[in-house]
């Protein structure tokens, strides 16, 4: 069985509101994801305070609960203690250990992942795949195709690399599904939904969802065609109330498509659950 999982940082679930972007005229095929496919799942995981990126993306990646582990909740980049958390114990890891082929999709603008190494302050997903180090996508996977950049459209790199044409969405969601195919486990983040639900401009909030929902809505038909389950989760809310700067303790969804999703929706209640749910399913 293959999976493909969109991690999308900051989406949360709230009831429509006038601050509220997403919703079915911004992203019709997020919505029904989430209407049809999804539950709502915890991202406080029992500590007080606002869920922050650090600790729910460990969460989400190794199974244990790392806002309990350090706690409180940990945002931006994890810190020592959290590093050897995840470079111990990562889906990433336990997927290899199990003889599968994983691939981690978003390309880094780096020809080799000894370049990752040497930066001071690293993401969870740049922590977890250095554990795996054929996992990391390079800038000339990018060129070739074989990789996908974090803004989908390569828009936000045109003046470094001008021999790097830009694509649109639908282009980008094709690209990431002949990885897919090509993998048992393919993990993609996307990020610019929390950048802009920070922003607190709904314009821009909308955007972001619009082109994200096109990608989506394009990779939703080929992994139904081809029997691959997709996966969608995300650390914290954020996007879904653009009256607030900072994150929120709303409940996040939980999308799961294709084989074997609704034993997959019943196991998952908070995002301790995502790791140990997805090495029931492969």
């Amino acid at each position: 069985m293959k999976v493909a999982f969109l991690f999308i940082d900051g989406v949360g679930i709230r009831e429509p509101a006038p601050d509220n972007p997403v919703n079915p005229e911004v992203c019709p095929a997020l919505c029904r994801l989430i209407q049809r496919h999804g539950v709502p799942i915890d991202a406080n995981l029992g500590v007080d305070g606002v869920p922050q990126s650090a600790t729910g993306q460990a969460t989400m990646f190794t199974g244990r609960n790392a806002s309990q582990f350090m706690g409180r909740h940990c945002e931006g980049f994890p810190g020592p203690s959290l590093r050897d958390l995840i470079g111990r114990e990562n889906l990433f890891l336990m997927l290899k250990a199990r003889g599968k082929k994983v691939k981690f999709a978003d390309a880094y603008l780096i020809e080799s992942a000894d370049e990752l190494e040497a930066r001071r302050f690293k993401s969870v997903t740049t922590v977890m795949a250095l554990t795996a180090p054929e996992t990391v996508s390079t800038v000339s996977d990018l060129a070739d195709d074989g990789a996908v950049l974090q803004d989908l459209t390569r828009e936000t790199i045109r003046d470094r690399y001008p021999d790097i044409p830009p694509i649109d969405p639908e282009d980008a969601a094709r690209h990431l599904f002949d990885i897919v195919r090509a993998h048992d486990f393919t993990l993609f983040e996307y990020f610019q939904t929390d950048v802009a639900g920070h922003s607190m401009d709904y314009e821009r909030a909308c955007s972001v969802l619009r082109e994200y929902d096109a990608f989506l809505a394009t990779l939703i038909r080929f992994t139904e065609a081809a029997g691959i389950t997709l996966l969608m989760t995300s650390d914290h809310g954020n996007i879904e109330a653009m009256n607030e700067r900072g994150h929120t303790r709303n409940p996040v969804p939980f999308i799961a498509f294709g084989p074997g999703e609704q034993e997959l929706r019943a196991r998952v209640k908070s995002l301790t659950d995502v790791t140990p749910a997805i090495l029931s399913l492969i």
